[in-house]
């Protein structure tokens, strides 16, 4: 093997001299000319459709200034939905990082600047005056069969005010709130309807309440939170217990007042009005219903008592509910809920 005579380094110009053709990289044209064609050759290539190009106008040229504004733009189009999504029901798109946001009635009223309260309307007005009509008939027969209109009445009440609330574990505190009511009832029953169950209970369920949050792992504002909704919930539906433990002829007056009350409220009136209307038709109605009970004429004050409780938890029910479900259920239940405590107390004053 002989060596290689040392021949000076000359640069590189693209000839070679064992006659072969002048060579450049890839991309590059002889002498530094671009190539397009090699360059296009040895470019990589994606060969299918991204992310971005299913959910992406494509680049174009920039539109004229003078027609762009009035362009309508399309909206671009969202991913198809995973198959057993379920959206042309719902009315709503596939779930989000961010979540979908549900803006209820009252949020878009305060953002506009409108009142969030709004009034449930005649439809409640309605059940709730038949459900009054049907404790009152109850209370004229005997006490348990006063059981049966009262035990929907706590049902609802229950539901609503903690539906109300906008808590996420609704059924835990509506089961909860239902069943304090369900043992205040009981308690009334075994001690001869006396009103001192009805505070046990109320005791009972607020420590029950207590632990219960105590033993959640939510954050401390949310489990204050659910603690104060809960006690709400409990208390209106046994505060509702009230009726098992007024006189009989006080629950007949005091239950056709609200019924009445609750249907002058929901007359389109202004609210003034609607309210003075509203009294005025309680006190009539509780004459009316004091004449065929050993209540007489005091029956109108029973009346107007009872409805002015009762227009209270309708107007609590008119005000910030997160759903239709919650604003119907507690438009039903709140006015009769609240009137409890003042056909106990008017009763036994008056008898």
């Amino acid at each position: 093997m002989t060596d290689q005579p040392n021949r000076p380094h000359q640069p590189y110009d693209g000839y070679d001299p064992y006659g072969q053709q002048p060579q450049a990289w890839p991309g590059q044209g002889y002498q530094g000319y671009e190539d397009p064609q090699a360059a296009q050759q040895y470019t990589q290539q994606w060969q299918g459709q991204t992310w971005e190009t299913q959910n992406h106008q494509p680049v174009s040229q920039a539109p004229d200034p003078e027609t762009a504004i009035l362009t309508p733009q399309s909206p671009p189009q969202r991913p198809a939905a995973p198959a057993g999504a379920d959206t042309s029901a719902s009315g709503y798109g596939p779930a989000t990082v961010g979540g979908n946001t549900r803006v209820t009635d009252a949020q878009r009223a305060r953002a506009e600047g409108r009142s969030p309260i709004i009034e449930p309307g005649m439809q409640p007005a309605a059940l709730t005056a038949l459900l009054g009509l049907l404790l009152a008939g109850a209370a004229a027969v005997g006490t348990y069969a006063l059981l049966v209109p009262l035990v929907i009445l706590q049902a609802v009440t229950a539901a609503g005010w903690f539906r109300l609330n906008g808590m996420w574990p609704a059924r835990q505190g509506i089961a909860l709130g239902f069943a304090g009511a369900l043992a205040a009832d009981a308690a009334l029953l075994v001690s001869g309807r006396s009103p001192s169950a009805i505070l046990g209970a109320l005791g009972v369920w607020v420590l029950l309440a207590l632990v219960l949050q105590l033993r959640s792992h939510a954050d401390p504002d949310e489990r204050m939170y659910g603690l104060m909704a809960t006690v709400a919930a409990s208390a209106l539906a046994i505060v509702a217990g009230g009726y098992l433990a007024a006189a009989a002829d006080a629950v007949t007056v005091g239950a056709v007042a609200v019924a009445v009350a609750v249907l002058a409220r929901a007359l389109p009136l202004p609210t003034p009005a609607s309210v003075v209307v509203s009294l005025l038709a309680a006190a009539g109605a509780g004459i009316a219903a004091g004449s065929v009970t050993d209540l007489g004429t005091s029956g109108a004050l029973l009346g107007a008592g009872t409805a002015a409780c009762a227009l209270i938890g309708h107007r609590v029910a008119s005000y910030d509910y997160p759903s239709r479900f919650v604003h119907f259920t507690a438009g039903v239940a709140l006015p009769l809920a609240a009137a409890a405590p003042a056909v106990y107390v008017l009763g036994r004053a008056l008898a």
